[in-house]
C-alpha cells in the first residue's frame, strides 16, 4: 500500500509534507478515497516544531491560553504550539504562567475522561484543541461535548489536516486541507461508491494510523 504514497507539500513550508495513499478506507465515521499520513510531521521534532509555528500564527494571539488539549498523538506539536503562545506573551490564567500541554483518556464509546488529578488542567480553563486529521467533523463534536461537560473554555481548534473549516461555530485552523489532495473525498458509510462497487476496504484508519485487513 505504502508504494502509492504520494507526498504534498505545504505552502507555507518546504519543511512540511503531507503523505498520501489512495484506496478504499474506514474511518469511525466515514469512509475515505485516501489515507491521510501525518505521521512524520507530528513524531519528528524539525517538521513538529514547524508545524507548531504555523499553527500559532493561524491563531494570531487569542485573548488567553491555558491549555493546549493533544488528540490523536499530537503531544509533540502540543508542547512547540504552547511553547510559541508563550514566546508570543499569549495572556494566561495560570497561576505559574506557563501553557499545561494534555491528552485526554478515551473511554471504549469515545468519551473523553479525565481524572482528578487533570480536571484542574481543563475546568474553567482556555483552550486550544489539537488534532491529526479532521473529515467529518465529529470527533470535533465529542470533543467539544466533553470539554463543555468538563467546564472547559475552547478558544480555538487546530489540525494537521481537515476538510472542515468550522465546527459548532468555532474555525478550524489547519495546516493542510482537502484542495492540498487533489480529488480526496469522504463518503458517508451507507452511500459509500465504493461499496457499492463491491470494493473491499483495505485498511480502518484513524489519526493514529491504519490497520490493513
Amino acid at each position: 500500500m505504502e508504494e502509492r504514497m504520494v507526498k504534498f507539500y505545504s505552502k507555507e513550508s518546504n519543511k512540511l509534507a503531507l503523505h498520501a495513499i489512495p484506496g478504499h478506507f474506514a474511518t469511525s465515521n466515514s469512509h475515505i478515497n485516501f489515507y491521510i499520513d501525518v505521521t512524520s510531521i507530528r513524531s519528528r521534532i524539525t517538521e513538529a516544531e514547524e508545524a507548531a509555528k504555523i499553527l500559532a500564527h493561524k491563531f494570531g494571539h487569542p485573548g488567553y491560553v491555558d491549555t493546549v488539549l493533544c488528540m490523536d498523538g499530537t503531544e509533540v506539536i502540543g508542547a512547540f504550539l504552547a511553547k510559541e503562545f508563550e514566546r508570543e506573551h499569549v495572556s494566561s490564567t495560570n497561576q505559574h504562567k506557563t501553557v499545561y500541554v494534555v491528552s485526554p483518556e478515551q473511554s471504549r464509546d469515545n468519551q473523553m475522561i479525565f481524572r482528578d488529578n487533570t480536571k484542574h488542567m481543563i475546568a474553567g480553563k482556555h483552550i486550544i484543541l489539537l488534532l491529526a486529521t479532521t473529515t467529518t467533523g465529529e470527533t470535533i463534536r465529542k470533543s467539544l461535548e466533553g470539554l463543555q461537560y468538563y467546564n472547559g473554555i475552547v478558544e480555538g481548534i487546530g489540525s494537521i489536516f481537515s476538510t472542515v473549516s468550522s465546527v459548532n461555530g468555532v474555525k478550524v485552523q489547519a495546516l493542510f486541507d482537502g484542495n492540498d489532495v487533489p480529488g480526496y473525498q469522504a463518503f458517508p458509510k451507507a452511500d459509500c461508491p465504493f461499496c457499492a462497487q463491491g470494493h473491499k476496504i483495505e485498511a480502518v484508519v484513524n489519526g493514529f494510523g491504519y490497520s490493513k485487513l
